[in-house]
């Protein structure tokens, strides 16, 4: 599906707050009836049953939160759940290994992204999908991620689009359904070229496509900073590289998503605020997440995924019962394309673009509005 200008405007929007009417509890009258004493019950056992559940509610209600986005329409019948996720991630062999992975240098980090991509490609496991990209993508906390998919991050500190490409190798022999890519805005700090970066972008689609055919690639938004009121570390190498750039850069990755027929996530607007400024509420410094970041980042990929990306094939007792009604064609990697929530398998790669997740694909997309971000290291290289 081609990328629309206009589609850029109205990627995800954060959802408002829930209105007090979806937290109201059962009308009184039925809570009242629930105490009423039945034939052969005792009372004392009547309103016992009755407070209990009054409790049960109360702490429930606080335990609820809502979700920070939405996406409409959003298919429910075959939609998975995003609520107590307990996603899969795959470990080197030994996890020790790692040390302390805020210290490590580049060399140490690629060291064991190298073994970690072996050891996945060893198992094999059903629906793994990469994170490729810098430490806005290594921080990503393992609890927050999907739960439907088992993980492998491949993120490094600071890393940037050359460094990216030179490492593609570490997942030759991995089979990935999906890989999720973000990376560039390191290569700004760094005075890089939009050009480059471009350059680099595209080959590096390139050379996945050719090794992974079967492969769903996302390439995502690249995410604005706070500007003036940043905190990181080196915040004048930030500084000097102005939202609007990383607006730009970001039009041009939707053209690369475009014309490499892959897709595209804007997270871009999830993130800035009406000054086009990266969230206050969603950063730690101005250029990473917080959980709260993480979490709005979560949400949209749970989403992309439900909405455009392929699903895992439908069991037969739901087939059965109507949930489907027809048998959907598994790819490569065993897994099949849902009609309702996907409209390009893993074998088109098509680009695509989403009410909820998809925009700019042209120089003359609107800005979108919103914005988020944390770091574990606390270093400005992303």
């Amino acid at each position: 599906m081609a990328v629309q200008p206009s589609d850029f405007k109205t990627m995800i929007q954060p959802a408002q707050t829930r209105s007090a009417q979806t937290q109201s509890t059962q009308p009184a009258p039925a809570i009242r009836n629930e105490v009423q004493p039945r034939k052969g019950v005792p009372i004392w056992a009547a309103l016992s049953i009755a407070v209990n559940g009054l409790v049960l509610l109360a702490v429930s209600l606080v335990v609820w939160k809502p979700q920070l986005l939405t996406l409409l329409p959003i298919p429910q019948p075959n939609a998975a759940p995003i609520a107590s996720p307990e996603p899969s991630v795959a470990p080197i062999d030994d996890p020790a290994e790692a040390g302390n992975r805020q210290q490590l240098s580049y060399e140490q980090w690629l060291e064991i992204l190298q073994k970690e991509a072996s050891a996945v490609a060893k198992k094999a496991p059903d629906r793994l999908t990469v994170l490729l990209g810098d430490s806005l993508s290594l921080w990503f906390p393992t609890e927050l991620l999907p739960s439907d998919r088992t993980w492998l991050n491949q993120g490094i500190s600071g890393e940037n689009s050359a460094g990216l490409l030179k490492r593609l190798n570490f997942l030759d022999e991995t089979k990935p359904q999906t890989i999720f890519l973000m990376v560039g805005v390191n290569d700004l700090i760094k005075g890089v070229p939009a050009d480059q970066v471009v350059a680099n972008l595209r080959q590096t689609v390139q050379n996945l496509k050719e090794k992974h055919p079967n492969t769903e690639i996302v390439l995502q938004a690249l995410l604005p900073h706070g500007g003036e009121r940043a905190t990181v570390s080196d915040r004048e190498a930030v500084l000097k590289v102005s939202n609007e750039q990383i607006f730009k850069l970001n039009q041009q990755i939707a053209t690369i998503a475009q014309e490499e027929q892959v897709f595209f996530l804007n997270l871009y607007p999830l993130f800035a605020d009406s000054d086009g400024l990266l969230r206050q509420d969603l950063s730690t410094d101005g250029l990473h997440l917080n959980r709260e970041g993480y979490n709005v980042w979560r949400t949209a990929l749970t989403v992309f995924s439900q909405t455009k990306l392929a699903q895992p094939p439908i069991a037969p007792a739901a087939q059965e019962s109507g949930a489907a009604s027809s048998e959907t064609p598994a790819n490569a990697n065993g897994d099949a394309n849902s009609e309702t929530n996907s409209e390009a398998g893993p074998d088109a790669n098509k680009a695509t673009t989403t009410e909820a997740s998809t925009e700019a694909s042209t120089p003359e997309a609107a800005a979108p509005e919103t914005a988020g971000t944390q770091s574990s290291s606390g270093a400005a290289g992303q």
